[in-house]
């Protein structure tokens, strides 16, 4: 039985807003995302932030806000950052308020709020509400089905070495590339080599409002963003059922 010095310990959220259309915001992640106390949240150290964009409709005055600059690079180390995320949102659940940390996406796939997980789970009441994973949505977007059957769906970071990304390409029955940014090029000339830009789709910032689509053979490789894909759907396209 708790005794009448200890206070209650807040609960942690994982909380799922989807890809960037508000309106694929769960009602789960909308009930717990206008309740609790507190919401953290990735951004660049620049000040800039997606996944607040997001969801900015519908966090209220009252709550509290925690920002989590991320170096969002490959030549710094994040943990650090997440050290510090940690401890703000520690300073919180001990307190008894429970905290929301907003996820775009999928928390669990290749998500930020995964190494927060890590850090507090076992310290403190956690709960993981899923979200739309804008590695699927693309494919609603582009309109092209992932998987038929028996197919294998194989999803892989660009950040790869190139030789890992054509291992990992030769002999797919479908894919999704993801983190694409400055990784373009080598991508492409793997897709080249295994003669798979015929299949590719690309597409950047699914859902969102600044959501394109356009020939993979058309894009210029300094103008590809982090949040862009290429997929690469089933052959099952060109089977009859």
């Amino acid at each position: 039985m708790m005794s009448a010095t200890e206070t209650k310990l807040g609960k942690l959220y994982g909380l799922g807003i989807g890809p960037g259309d508000p309106e694929l915001l769960t009602l789960k992640a909308h009930r717990i995302l206008t309740t609790v106390p507190v919401i953290a949240y990735p951004c660049m150290e620049n000040g800039k932030v997606l996944a607040r964009a997001i969801v900015a409709d519908y966090i209220q005055a009252h709550q509290i806000e925690i920002p989590m600059p991320l170096p969002f690079s490959v030549e710094r180390s994040s943990q650090p950052y997440y050290d510090l995320a940690a401890a703000k949102i520690i300073s919180h659940l001990q307190i008894g308020q429970d905290v929301a940390v907003l996820c775009e996406g999928e928390p669990m796939l290749y998500g930020s709020f995964m190494y927060l997980f890590q850090r507090l789970a076992g310290q403190f009441p956690t709960e993981v509400v899923p979200g739309i994973s804008s590695t699927l949505a693309c494919a609603d977007m582009l309109g092209v089905p992932l998987t038929f059957r028996d197919d294998v769906l194989t999803m892989i970071p660009a950040t790869l070495k190139i030789e890992d990304l054509r291992i990992k390409l030769a002999g797919i029955d479908a894919a999704i590339i993801l983190k694409l940014g400055r990784h373009f090029p080598k991508v492409y000339q793997v897709l080249a080599e295994l003669g798979l830009l015929e299949r590719a789709h690309y597409i950047e910032y699914a859902t969102q409002p600044t959501q394109q689509i356009r020939p993979i053979r058309e894009i210029t490789a300094e103008t590809v963003p982090y949040w862009s894909l290429i997929v690469i759907p089933s052959r099952g396209l060109d089977q009859n059922p």
